[in-house]
């Protein structure tokens, strides 16, 4: 199956997780295509101000690929920078937010896989 990326249609969602302003997530595949073992393998575009509040995963683990941008990420509680190259792992248990502070839009692949 190839799916081409301008068949996607943008969604976007105000205060996402209690966060500030609205993120665009684009998701590739539905929980189905993921056999039913995940429910997100997207692409999210943070606008400067904007991010994700924090939020705890209970039942699922969530991976972040950074592909453009610099954000700022807490990191079960742990405040960190992240660049484009950096992946981030939150576990099945742990929490995350992440926040775009500065001037260029951050744009990230998701993952979020069951636990």
């Amino acid at each position: 199956m190839v799916k081409n990326f301008n068949s996607f249609t943008p969604e976007l969602r105000e205060n996402m997780r209690g966060g500030d302003g609205t993120v665009e997530v684009t998701n590739f595949v539905t929980a189905e295509e993921l056999n039913n073992k995940g429910r997100l393998f997207g692409k999210i575009v943070l606008k400067s101000g904007c991010g994700i509040g924090y939020h705890v995963h209970e039942t699922d683990s969530e991976l972040f690929y950074i592909i453009k941008g610099t954000a700022v990420y807490d990191d079960n509680g742990t405040k960190t920078t992240l660049h484009a190259g950096d992946v981030t792992l939150t576990p099945a248990g742990t929490g995350h937010s992440i926040k775009n502070e500065g001037d260029e839009d951050v744009e990230l692949i998701a993952l979020i896989v069951y636990a």
